[in-house]
């Protein structure tokens, strides 16, 4: 009996030897076949060849091709403040020698003067000749400006006119250099949501760039300034930015980045590129803007306004509230109480646009204003007059 144990021992051993082999040939032989039918499948692409990786590296190419188009053509503005030594030739109590005089002359007109400057904005030049766009707020009781181009080349300015309604002013710098001149595209095909750029010196940090989005258009009533009709935007914008251009990412200015909200981070305003090249052309040939004037005082005509006046249309027209002395609209026959609902052909749907609507006419032109008084409409023609920066 032991013998045959032995046997069937050897047997089962053989046999499971066997099955052993089998299932390592079969298994060679799938995994091969699998590997075979892998290699001949094509490899799946790798993330730098896909479009969405190909469109982000086509943005930040455009980021970096526009930055260096637009930066020639940003300066740096800066306070310039000039710097006094005092002298140590003689004791301020003892009598002033002779020769005080002369070495003082010497001093001020032949040593080189030393001055201190400060950054307090940016701009953008206009033109090759020396033409620069900035804000109003930038040079605002400033005795002496300087600017300093891109390569670091510093030149005192003139300031040529501001205007204050718009927040804009207009420099000149004295180089026979041919400045860069940029290029300015439309801010009116702008829509919410496209990419934009900012270049300036926020805290005196020369040639930053911000990247963000346009976050609304025609934005009006933020009591920055009288003509408002601004760019919102996310592009971080801080003190030292404001002057400096907004782009759009085929490297056009379509805006002057002039104010942040006080309401907080991500929400700041520029100026149409529209508005301040017509503002900047009008400073250059002129010294000031000029603008239609009326001389009335206006309000919003709210709800209430309108059922004292019997007027039906609520939300059309201007509430005349005053009269100035010896104005178009007194000569015109305007008076204190009218509600003005159309001006030259156009419907007043809102006292900004009125507003606009007035500043943009031609001085002089006789314009027809279509008035509500007494329960009747009544057409009067008047004269437009000049209304200064």
């Amino acid at each position: 009996m032991p013998e045959l144990k032995s046997s069937q021992y050897s047997i089962k051993f053989a046999w499971g030897c066997l099955i052993i082999a089998l299932i390592v040939i079969n298994t060679n032989y799938f995994l091969s076949k699998y590997r075979n039918s892998i290699s001949k499948k094509p490899i799946s692409r790798s993330l730098e060849d896909t479009h969405d990786y190909k469109n982000i590296l086509d943005l930040q190419n455009a980021f970096i091709r526009n930055t260096k188009k637009i930066k020639p053509s940003v300066v740096s503005v800066n306070k310039v403040k000039e710097l006094v030594e005092k002298s140590s030739w003689f004791e301020p109590h003892s009598p002033r020698p002779w020769y005080y005089d002369i070495k003082k002359w010497f001093t001020q007109n032949l040593n080189s003067r030393k001055y201190s400057v400060e950054n307090v904005g940016s701009g953008v030049i206009l033109d090759s000749n020396g033409y620069i766009l900035t804000n109003y707020h930038v040079v605002e009781n400033l005795d002496r400006v300087m600017v300093k181009l891109s390569d670091g080349k510093e030149y005192f300015a003139k300031i040529l006119g501001y205007d204050t309604y718009t927040d804009l002013a207009a420099l000149k710098i004295a180089t026979l250099r041919n400045l860069a001149e940029p290029k300015f595209g439309e801010s009116k095909t702008l829509s919410v949501g496209e990419w934009v750029m900012a270049i300036g010196n926020p805290y005196g940090l020369e040639g930053t760039l911000t990247v963000g989005v346009i976050s609304g258009i025609g934005r009006t009533n933020l009591g920055i300034s009288r003509y408002e009709s601004f760019i919102q935007t996310d592009v971080s914008i801080n003190p030292g930015n404001s002057g400096g251009p907004l782009i759009n990412l085929d490297g056009e200015i379509i805006g002057i980045n002039t104010a942040v909200a006080a309401i907080g981070s991500g929400v700041s305003f520029a100026i149409p590129v529209e508005v301040a090249l017509e503002v900047g052309n009008q400073l250059i040939r002129n010294g000031s803007v000029e603008r239609g004037w009326l001389g009335i005082g206006i309000q919003k005509l709210t709800p209430e306004l309108a059922t004292t006046f019997n007027l039906n249309q609520y939300g059309k027209g201007v509430l005349v509230n005053s009269i100035r002395k010896k104005t178009p609209a007194e000569s015109g026959g305007i008076l204190q109480g009218d509600i003005i609902i159309q001006f030259d052909g156009k419907t007043v749907s809102s006292l900004r646009y009125f507003q606009n609507l007035v500043a943009k006419t031609t001085v002089g032109k006789m314009v027809a204003v279509k008035i509500f008084r007494d329960g009747q409409e009544k057409i009067l023609n008047v004269k437009i007059g000049k209304m200064s920066s």
